[in-house]
């Protein structure tokens, strides 16, 4: 059982930053080549496809309603029942992240629109 969820994020998160960490990007599609592939693809193939926070969001989202399903359906005598469980903790504590990411991204733009009125006020150019 892959950590899907969180490496599809990986992979969302290095294209939307455009970081080119080949051995990273390697490893997290190793590990999703059973998702990568399918010819109708789920919230886990768009996520590592992802190219905006908001993308991800919505698509980090889904692969968590399905994580959700999944995890009430397995027997509590099943022997990866606990590592669905511990997943199922880890993609609600990256959702959070996500999240949080999101809301810093944002802070940022209106501050960085701050600074610039702020600097067109103290110093106005006249056309």
């Amino acid at each position: 059982m892959a950590c899907a969820e969180l490496e599809a994020l990986r992979l969302a998160l290095l294209n939307i930053t455009g970081t080119t960490d080949e051995h990273a990007k390697r490893h997290a599609e190793a590990e999703l080549e059973d998702y990568l592939g399918d010819a109708d693809p789920g919230p886990i193939q768009a996520l590592a496809n992802a190219t905006t926070l908001d993308e991800a969001q919505r698509h980090l989202d889904a692969a968590l309603v399905d994580l959700e399903a999944e995890a009430t359906r397995i027997d509590d005598d099943d022997p990866q029942a606990g590592y669905l469980r511990g997943r199922l903790v880890a993609v609600r504590d990256a959702e959070r992240s996500l999240r949080r990411l999101r809301e810093g991204t944002d802070a940022l733009l209106d501050d960085l629109g701050e600074a610039h009125h702020t600097l067109h006020d103290a110093f106005p150019v006249e056309d």
